[in-house]
């Protein structure tokens, strides 16, 4: 895990979300939904209105990116989550480890969110397949 993920979690997101395990409920939202990286890219070469949305550092993004990504670092989703569109489908996606993810996808849920998901394996497995990627 990268370390500034860890700190990014711990020091700016729920810390009752990352206390819980895995396969926990969290509060009124239930477990994280999960989207295997096979089942975004059908979605994505049958035309799907969906937003990728990219939460690992801009310096990251800016190098490759998922194809119509948007930008909402970790680090910056609490000030910046009005960014993320409230309706549509949208899966988070990032580099870092599961607590982290998790964390991000329950604060979205606090706020209101009931359109999220999470990218399985994040970015790396997206790009360890060989699909498309931005740069």
């Amino acid at each position: 895990m990268r370390p500034w993920c860890r700190w990014v979690a711990l020091s700016t997101l729920s810390g009752a979300a990352l206390a819980a395990p895995a396969s926990a409920s969290h509060g009124s939202g239930g477990p994280v939904l999960w989207i295997p990286p096979e089942y975004a890219k059908r979605l994505l070469d049958a035309g799907e209105p969906m937003v990728f949305v990219d939460l690992r550092p801009l310096e990251e993004f800016r190098m490759s990116r998922l194809p119509g990504a948007r930008s909402v670092p970790l680090a910056e989703l609490r000030r910046r989550h009005a960014e993320v569109p409230r309706t549509g489908r949208v899966i988070l996606y990032c580099a870092c480890g599961p607590l982290e993810i998790r964390a991000a996808y329950q604060f979205l849920r606090d706020q209101g969110y009931r359109n999220v998901s999470v990218l399985e394996e994040g970015f790396p497995g997206w790009a360890n397949r060989g699909y498309s990627l931005e740069r």
